[in-house]
């Protein structure tokens, strides 16, 4: 049997936190190093893991297999110019991020210094590690990088039941804003929902119970039919009188909201129309 990869993680919060606790308890690396701002905050790390060691710096890392560098988007860079001078690292490493947003060749200095690098974004909030833990085999990770990372992480990743969806690297910022329409601005539109609500005089209490049995059967009928079958509405009924009534009312109500159902509706028209020729 083959020696497991080491694995230090530079920037250990929730995200690397839950990703080396699965890795150390499906026995898939073993973890080495952990380096955050603080030490205090790498032995919390290092406790909630059960493994590792709390590294004083960038000096005080270790040569490994593989370094995760975990930290916020705007650090990344960063992070990594200072462990490609830390001496850490050799042509056997493996360098990657977890980052929606940033490709691969964020890690450039990594690859000056001979690493392989790669970016692996699990589709998925960190926000409670203890659920994530619990329920992590299945999720979707995009994923691009050098083939050499991506062999490694590849069999590091299907230890704990990830599922790899190949991504194109220059067109990273699309695939990251695509998981913001899914989920930040899904919030943010079903907050204009309750706004809306309370200028007819419901609570927001009362509103969230209203709009529950909606939201959870229309994002249900989305992923399991696709958005052609599941649209629903005015709209897709071909009832523009309420549509214009309800803009109307909406501008009058609130404007910005007004020319935001306007957008909306365009391009529900859009799908409308998607649906239609499907249908003929």
């Amino acid at each position: 049997m083959s020696a497991l990869p080491t694995l230090s993680i530079i920037g250990c919060g929730k995200l690397g936190r839950s990703l080396a606790r699965m890795f150390v308890t499906h026995d898939s690396a073993l973890l080495a190093d952990v380096l955050n701002v603080n030490p205090e905050s790498s032995a919390r790390a290092t406790a909630f893991i059960g493994a590792g060691r709390v590294a004083r710096g960038y000096q005080d890392l270790r040569p490994v297999d593989i370094f995760l560098i975990a930290a916020p988007d705007d650090q990344i860079e960063t992070c990594c110019a200072a462990l490609a001078e830390s001496g850490a690292l050799s042509a056997r490493s493996v360098v990657f991020h977890c980052s929606g947003a940033l490709p691969s060749s964020a890690l450039a200095q990594a690859s000056a210094q001979g690493a392989s690098v790669a970016s692996i974004h699990p589709i998925r909030s960190f926000a409670m590690p203890e659920k994530v833990i619990e329920d992590f085999a299945g999720t979707y990770c995009g994923v691009e990088g050098d083939p050499r990372a991506l062999d490694l992480l590849t069999t590091l990743f299907n230890s704990i039941g990830a599922r790899f969806v190949p991504i194109d690297r220059d067109a990273k910022v699309l695939y990251h804003a695509a998981a913001v329409f899914a989920s930040n601005y899904l919030v943010t539109l079903l907050d204009t929902a309750i706004q809306t609500y309370a200028k007819a005089g419901i609570p927001q209490d009362v509103a969230l119970k209203m709009m529950s049995v909606l939201v959870r059967e229309t994002t249900s009928n989305v992923l399991q039919t696709g958005p052609e079958r599941a649209l629903t509405g005015p709209i897709a009924r071909g009832d523009m009188d309420t549509v214009t009534k309800q803009y109307r009312a909406l501008t009058a109500a609130h404007p910005a909201h007004g020319r935001l159902y306007k957008q909306l509706g365009i391009e529900t028209v859009h799908l409308a129309n998607r649906r239609k020729q499907g249908a003929d």
